[in-house]
């Protein structure tokens, strides 16, 4: 059961969340996520100034359990990165809401209407078992 759902954030199926400010969309992944992963010890992000375009990989998490890519949920350039993350992935664990990923100025502000809304998310995370 998903439970630690922020309403103020977006979601994506592939389980990224989304805080958009203005142009610039701040991405982490989820509590859920996190959950099932179990303790993260390796992150891996792309360099400032890439450029991504949806649903590409932009990354991968390692966890004790498994690899998994991460999906950026709109095109754009990163803008910034959590290099403290890079070196100490396991802030994730403790705070996945607090624990971003990286920034991107998103070239096509539209694309925010695809992603999922804290309940749809939430129905999603309930129904996918």
């Amino acid at each position: 059961m998903a439970t630690n759902i922020p309403a103020n954030l977006k979601y994506t199926k592939e389980h990224e969340w989304i805080k958009i400010e203005g142009d610039v969309a701040t991405i982490g992944i989820t509590d859920f996520a996190q959950s099932a992963l179990g303790d993260i010890v390796f992150l891996e992000t792309p360099a400032v100034g890439t450029k991504l375009d949806t649903g590409a990989t932009f990354g991968v998490v390692e966890s004790i359990k498994s690899v998994s890519d991460l999906y950026v949920p709109v095109s754009g350039e990163v803008v910034a990165k959590n290099e403290d993350l890079e070196g100490s992935p396991e802030g994730i664990n403790s705070d996945a809401y607090g624990s971003w990923l990286i920034k991107v100025k998103m070239s096509n502000t539209s694309e925010v209407s695809n992603l999922l809304s804290a309940a749809d998310y939430e129905n999603f995370c309930n129904n996918s078992h």
